[in-house]
């Protein structure tokens, strides 16, 4: 399906969405391709545009240049700048900033994060700001692949025997 330049989308199953600017509402979407992409209470497989809100929705990738995900989930989130609002995401990439309300994250990559009340597995940035709750730093992801590469090659010495 191509949408005209403002269409709005509400409680259809749909396959393929391309349009400029779209706003859709309880549904399901395949894939979404557009410029200003606004959705809500929306399961979509795959999320690509320049500017992406997403309210209480369910994305396996968002990619767009401005990404903002208010009481969502998504697998893979990535943009130039990310922004989270209670939601969760398991891997988040930002080329700028990203900035995490509240939220669940298990790896964040960016040149900027700011973070408030927010928990994660590992982040990985030139600077962070605010309170989070991480489970690994730079130095114990460190010792923890050292551990890993150790074990691997000593099972591989093993294996070859």
């Amino acid at each position: 399906m191509a949408a005209k330049s403002k269409d709005i989308i509400k409680e259809k199953d749909v396959e393929i969405i391309e349009a400029e600017s779209v706003n859709i509402k309880q549904s399901s979407v395949r894939a979404v391709d557009g410029g200003h992409i606004e959705m809500q209470q929306v399961g979509a497989l795959s999320i690509d545009g320049d500017r992406i809100e997403v309210t209480q929705g369910a994305a396996c990738i968002v990619r767009g240049n401005d990404v903002s995900l208010n009481q969502s989930i998504s697998a893979v989130t990535a943009g130039n700048n990310v922004s989270l609002n209670f939601s969760m995401s398991p891997m988040v990439v930002s080329k700028g900033e990203a900035v995490s309300n509240k939220s669940a994250v298990c790896v964040m990559a960016a040149r900027n994060i700011k973070v408030k009340n927010s928990a994660s597995v590992l982040m990985i940035a030139n600077n962070v700001e605010g309170n989070v709750t991480t489970l690994f730093d730079w130095r114990a992801a460190l010792a923890l692949g050292a551990v890993f590469g150790g074990v691997w090659g000593l099972f591989s010495l093993f294996r070859k025997r």
